[in-house]
């Protein structure tokens, strides 16, 4: 068959197809595995039994099952969802939205696909050339002239490494421009990464910039600072800066480190469903300026006609009544916190010296990503031994896109799942600290 650029492009192989192929195949066979890779949540019991609760009410109440299931929602939003978060934000961080500033997506993927490709991608000018129109008098007339100018509008990625989900979003290839962090190595074999602002400079065809907080995949949190620093940066410029919130405040909260949200009219906030526990629901959520919100709105009514509404209406009473506050800081966040502490346990009763390997400090996801400083294969290759012993990872160099100029660094960190069953985790680690432990310098 022949496929169009844009057929080509979306049906080659790509990082986020391999991460979610590899799901697919953690289920299939009687072999093991030990699934370390991929975004799955955690299956906490008691957060369970709270979206359980809520299902039951829905079918105790008449009309309510077959409303949900069998009626088209909006393309922006169910609009009983959005006064209760635009309420809830208003009231725990002083934001001044209402239900306009809230667009819902099919899942925040679909979020950044509008998002990527309304900023940055191709663009041209229109403009208006006036001229005598020769009538007696010195009248004039306007003539309406487009001008086409081959400008590309980037998305620009102020830390690097960033999320793999990202990658292959932009509808043209040379749309997504990235900046290496900055590495801050910290006592005890850990590091962090830091936006370099001294080498960051935003090309003057910017359409928009982007970050993750908590970022996947390593688990780094920008400090109130750096999302500041950034929010001038892109004001000044005129572009939006888009912060995607997927683990953060107000809820899951899979954040550790004491920071604030932030929200003005030029940030995009993005936040999901999905990290509550709800990932099969598909609910992207934005926060942005009425224009964005538009914006996003008529290109989902476009690509996806409506947006699905079990996830908005299963949660709007926990909104309503603070209980998606009540469950992500008793439960999400306590079990996180917990599983990653004891996971950098076992990675360093598992891993021998010789590895030299790093910790990102863990701030706040589902992830840890961890830096091979002496491995002699690449982390791609690492992969597939590991894969071989039936140990799911991702690896690395699937977030290192956009560089102008190839890094070492990306062929030497892996990032590791730590939310599924506690014994499988462990001996996942095991398995690793074996196979890296024989490819080592």
């Amino acid at each position: 068959m022949t496929l169009s650029d844009f057929g080509k492009k979306f049906t080659e192989r790509s990082g986020i197809l391999d991460l979610m192929d590899d799901l697919s195949l953690a289920l299939q066979g009687s072999e093991k595995k030990y699934m370390l890779g991929g975004g799955n949540p955690a299956h906490i019991p008691e957060v369970q039994q709270v979206f359980r609760k809520r299902i039951e009410e829905i079918l105790r109440t008449p009309g309510a099952l077959e409303a949900m299931l069998g009626n088209y929602d909006s393309a922006t939003a169910n609009a009983s969802f959005a006064e209760a978060l635009a309420a809830l934000l208003n009231s725990r961080f002083g934001w001044p939205i209402g239900p306009e500033n809230i667009a819902v997506t099919n899942g925040s993927q679909t979020a950044f696909f509008l998002l990527f490709n309304l900023f940055g991608g191709r663009a041209g000018y229109i403009t208006d050339t006036i001229v005598q129109d020769g009538s007696e008098g010195g009248g004039t007339r306007k003539r309406d002239r487009m001008q086409k100018h081959n400008r590309m509008q980037k998305i620009v990625f102020p830390l690097c490494p960033e999320y793999i989900g990202y990658a292959d979003q932009g509808i043209y290839p040379d749309q997504f421009v990235s900046f290496p962090s900055r590495i801050e190595e910290l006592e005890n074999g850990f590091f962090k990464y830091r936006v370099d602002f001294n080498r960051l400079e935003i090309p003057k065809d910017a359409g928009a910039l982007c970050v993750s907080r908590p970022t996947n995949p390593t688990g780094n949190v920008l400090t109130d600072g750096e999302v500041r620093e950034l929010a001038r940066i892109a004001a000044e410029r005129g572009i939006p800066l888009f912060l995607d919130n997927a683990y953060g405040l107000p809820f899951p909260k899979i954040i550790f480190e004491d920071v604030h949200p932030y929200w003005d009219e030029n940030v995009v906030f993005s936040m999901s469903l999905s990290k509550l526990g709800l990932p099969s629901v598909r609910t992207g959520i934005l926060v942005a300026r009425k224009e964005i919100v538009r914006a996003v709105s008529a290109a989902n009514a476009i690509a996806n006609l409506a947006n699905g509404g079990i996830g908005q209406i299963l949660v709007t009473p926990l909104i309503r009544n603070g209980e998606i506050i009540r469950i992500s800081e008793e439960y999400i966040y306590p079990f996180y916190k917990r599983r990653s502490a004891r996971t950098i346990q076992w990675i360093h009763e598992a891993f021998p010296k010789h590895l030299e390997y790093r910790i990102h400090k863990s701030e706040g996801a589902i992830f840890l990503w961890i830096w091979f400083k002496n491995l002699r294969i690449t982390t791609k290759e690492l992969y597939e031994k590991l894969k071989e012993r039936h140990v799911i990872i991702v690896p690395g160099e699937y977030f290192f896109f956009g560089l102008s100029e190839p890094w070492d660094h990306s062929t030497q960190c892996i990032r590791l799942n730590y939310s599924g069953p506690e014994k499988d985790v462990q001996r996942g680690i095991e398995i690793i600290a074996e196979v890296a432990g024989a490819y080592t310098r």
